[in-house]
């Protein structure tokens, strides 16, 4: 990705969160937030992270955005009312951004060993393939053994083993958010 590409999406992405604290109403803030994740998109993109940019803008920008505006809509949010002014929130969000930032310098100085990728030649696929790692027959081992990288089926594979039960949790949260929404809707009209 060419360098003023990725100054661009980021300036993007940090534009839209930035707008999403900013904005008092909370479907700007929505349409705030699927701005910082095409941003974010495109930096995926960028990276040759098709999938993962696709995904990012079908599934975060499409179908969570739009259960986001359907609960903000459904509990019937108003303008947030200005409040008076107190010195606790300021100094307490100063007090985080200050906590932020000496982490973000720890973590920036300390150095990496320089790593690199191992090379995705078809010998080296056909030799991960020969491992038995992921079971004979299937089909990340025979795309593997051709030398192709199959990377969708990789990714299933990944989350459904490894990061199963972090998925049904998140599946349970996600559930139970929407149905207490709904509960607090019924009861806001009773």
């Amino acid at each position: 990705m060419p360098t003023y590409l990725f100054w661009l999406f980021s300036t993007v992405m940090l534009i839209g969160a930035c707008a999403v604290i900013a904005f008092r109403n909370p479907v700007s803030s929505a349409l705030a937030m699927v701005t910082s994740f095409v941003g974010l998109a495109a930096l995926f993109i960028g990276l040759s992270a098709f999938f993962v940019g696709v995904i990012q803008i079908l599934v975060y920008s499409g179908a969570i955005m739009v259960l986001f505006l359907f609960i903000i809509m459904l509990l019937d949010l108003k303008d947030e009312q200005k409040r008076a002014d107190s010195f606790a929130p300021l100094a307490a969000g100063l007090v985080l951004v200050g906590a932020f930032f000496i982490q973000l310098v720890g973590v920036l100085s300390h150095k990496l060993p320089f790593q690199t990728a191992p090379p995705l030649d078809k010998e080296t696929l056909a030799a991960v393939a020969a491992t038995g790692e992921f079971g004979e027959g299937t089909k990340i081992t025979e795309a593997l053994s051709t030398g192709s990288l199959p990377d969708i089926h990789l990714i299933g594979h990944t989350l459904f083993t490894e990061y199963n039960l972090p998925l049904q949790i998140l599946g349970v949260l996600l559930l139970v958010s929407t149905v207490g929404v709904v509960v607090l809707s019924k009861r806001q009209t009773s």
